[in-house]
């Protein structure tokens, strides 16, 4: 058993997303459970879904919680709708599904009971889609999001090297009417004290960094905040 994480923030579907595509091009054939259920107890369904010709099944909420990390292992081949009371624990009411519908389906389904026992099949075209926003470039500036600050303080945008590398070595950093010039570097180190770093982080996105300090807290950005980068001549 492998414990991928514990820490999304309550409600935010969307860390929870980043957290499991992050994680799972490294989980061994399995079983995964992820629960970030804000929609627990609505009409929002329960599933199942198969992935890798059988290799592995993804338990969860369909809220677009598991959607990213089934498209980056090749996508659904089956999904079913949990809900054969038979693979699941008497509750006493329904706004706990993690320990009384997903984690009994997980359990079920490591111990070898087939998919199909679980419930009806349900079309995996039709499950619903993760939303994970894309930078665009306009007025000659490439307008990006900040997907994630980690524990460290690196604020990890939705941008990837090859994005920014017509800019140059120096990138004009525009948020909330303020503007930092970054440098862009290959390690922490290469950043100098007082400076803003551009490197690429461990998911091969660009984060901005400071030196053995917390680029978040000193920008003041968190996840969801919108970033402009340009060259610093324009």
């Amino acid at each position: 058993m492998v414990d991928i994480c514990h820490e999304i923030a309550p409600h935010d579907v969307r860390a929870g997303s980043l957290t499991l595509v992050r994680a799972v091009q490294y989980l061994a054939p399995g079983v995964v459970l992820g629960v970030v259920d804000p929609g627990v107890g609505t009409d929002r369904r329960a599933v199942a879904v198969e992935v890798a010709d059988g290799e592995a099944v993804f338990v969860g909420p369909d809220n677009g919680l598991l959607a990213p990390a089934v498209s980056m292992v090749g996508g659904a081949g089956r999904a079913v709708e949990l809900t054969d009371a038979a693979y699941q624990l008497p509750a006493p009411g329904p706004t706990f599904a993690g320990r009384d519908i997903f984690a009994p389906a997980a359990a079920y389904l490591a111990q070898g009971v087939d998919l199909a026992e679980l419930g009806p099949a349900v079309d995996p075209l039709g499950l619903r889609p993760g939303l994970v926003p894309l930078p665009r470039l306009e007025d000659d500036a490439l307008h990006a999001e900040v997907l994630w600050v980690d524990r460290f303080g690196n604020v990890q945008l939705n941008v990837s090297p090859e994005e920014v590398d017509d800019i140059g070595d120096r990138v004009a950093v525009r948020w909330a009417e303020q503007m930092r010039t970054a440098r862009r570097a290959t390690t922490f180190d290469e950043i100098g004290a007082g400076q803003l770093g551009l490197v690429v982080d461990s998911y091969g996105l660009m984060a901005l960094a400071v030196s053995r300090a917390s680029a978040g807290d000193e920008l003041g950005l968190r996840a969801g905040d919108m970033v402009s980068l340009q060259s610093p001549e324009n």
